[in-house]
């Protein structure tokens, strides 16, 4: 099985990056392969909305993308992680979220399947915001289970830490990094 994890934290090694490296961790104890991808390391441009990718199911843009595709289609289970930027994803994530336009196009377009294969496969969403509201995830997970819908990805659960801000915060709260672990065991185990 093959976990793929898809940091949007600007914040190298922050919270987020712990979080997600602890699902990884709980999901390799179960035998599973992972792989980590960084957006802020990697060259996205944002949707044009040019509408190539209605007609092909490919995006014409040839940037760092490609090999994200490559990455969602070898992956059994995604993890998305995400810090909260005004209660939605990161601007990062959100380029690559709008870069599935294409495998939106595949799946409701050219009836094809959205990542290659038939094959459904698990989700996690993982994220922390400052605040500490009732509805602080709304937006982003929004966008993220519209992407999972999209992507023909199950939304498999949820690991959303609120009151966490500051660089290092998360290290505090100590069941945080241990619910985690525990979220990639779940994953491969799902």
């Amino acid at each position: 099985m093959m976990v793929l994890g898809i940091s949007g934290s600007p914040r190298l090694l922050g919270n987020t990056d712990q979080l997600l490296a602890e699902v990884l961790r709980g999901a390799r104890s179960e035998g599973a392969e992972t792989k980590t991808i960084t957006v802020c390391d990697l060259d996205i441009a944002p949707c044009q909305h040019c509408d190539s990718c209605l007609r092909t199911g490919e995006c014409k843009i040839n940037d760092d993308m490609q090999s994200v595709y490559s990455a969602m289609e070898d992956a059994d289970a995604i993890v998305l992680a995400s810090p909260l930027h005004f209660m939605g994803v990161t601007a990062q994530m959100k380029a690559l979220i709008d870069r599935c336009q294409s495998r939106w196009a595949r799946k409701y377009r050219l009836k094809v399947p959205p990542l290659g294969d038939k094959r459904r496969r698990q989700g996690l969403f993982v994220s922390v915001g400052g605040r500490d509201v009732a509805n602080l995830f709304d937006g982003a997970r929004a966008t993220v289970k519209a992407l999972f819908a999209t992507l023909d990805v199950d939304y498999s659960g949820e690991l959303l830490f609120a009151g966490i801000d500051e660089a290092g915060a998360i290290a505090r709260h100590a069941t945080t990094l241990k619910l985690a672990y525990q979220a990639g065991r779940k994953l491969v185990r799902a």
